[in-house]
């Protein structure tokens, strides 16, 4: 009786077995890069063309980040700074703030050329994922949400994973990174430095009531109390979070009264 499977056969279990470990390894590859903070270029600190120092402009001047990034509140991507904002204030003429320095030779070659300073990209997203820097700012999410804490960075550095995952957390619970808009650029803010009745001033003035913001501090559907003022809401918020403001306290208050409903399905990043 002849052999009823060919020849070439006989190889095919050590194939599939070769196979199989080719394929292991690549999964345990992959897995191994896409989920550490190496993928998510955590860390990321690449030199610059010109020795541009957060930690003097952002923090020791206390420089508005929207001075140099002027298009966050009004457009999707943050541009970076053209040679002329460079050129405002260290240009010849114009203040002479260190014109002169070796360091600022090439601001002075971009701006005599016309030709723009080739700044290197620290923070990006894949080409798939959607994010829009605007719809942030304006619903209370700081630069340091999502940038960290830049003023105290000589070097620029990829500080958050910008993940799926991590801006998932975000847009589950947003109470946890919302602030008042006065404080987006404020990067060293902490929510204890508010003044608790000016706080809720503001919010009885944009619009919400007294008795919404009492049922966001108590967390009752029906108050038991009604609140006659703004100094009864003040006393009711310290009985319930105490002395000094409290992030959980903003937070919710802003979610409830802005109305920050953040999508968590996949075609909010995925367009």
């Amino acid at each position: 009786m002849g052999n009823f499977f060919p020849r070439w056969t006989n190889w095919l279990p050590l194939k599939l077995a070769v196979a199989l470990v080719f394929i292991a390894g690549g999964v345990s590859v992959g897995v191994a890069y896409y989920f550490t903070p190496k993928y998510t270029r955590v860390g990321y600190e690449p030199s610059q063309p010109i020795p541009f120092s957060h930690k003097i402009h952002a923090g020791q001047l206390g420089l508005d980040c929207r001075y140099c990034h002027s298009h966050v509140e009004s457009s999707g991507p943050a541009n970076v700074p053209t040679n002329e904002t460079c050129f405002n204030c260290h240009g010849a003429g114009k203040g002479n703030i260190r014109s002169d320095s070796p360091k600022l030779a090439k601001v002075m070659q971009a701006q005599a050329s016309g030709h723009p300073i080739e700044w290197e990209r620290v923070h990006k997203l894949p080409d798939y994922a959607y994010f829009n820097h605007s719809v942030h700012v304006n619903r209370g999410v700081s630069c340091a949400s999502c940038h960290g804490k830049i003023n105290e960075m000589t070097v620029v550095r990829h500080e958050k994973p910008l993940s799926m995952g991590w801006c998932l957390d975000c847009h589950r619970t947003p109470e946890k990174n919302l602030r008042p808009l006065d404080q987006i650029t404020n990067l060293d803010y902490q929510p204890s430095d508010l003044n608790r009745k000016d706080f809720y001033a503001s919010l009885l003035a944009g619009g919400a009531s007294k008795e919404g913001i009492a049922q966001v501090i108590t967390g009752e559907e029906e108050l038991a109390y009604q609140p006659s003022g703004l100094d009864d809401l003040v006393s009711m918020a310290e009985k319930e979070f105490g002395k000094d403001v409290t992030q959980k306290e903003v937070g919710t208050q802003l979610k409830k009264h802005w109305q920050v409903q953040p999508p968590e399905s996949c075609a909010a990043c995925h367009r």
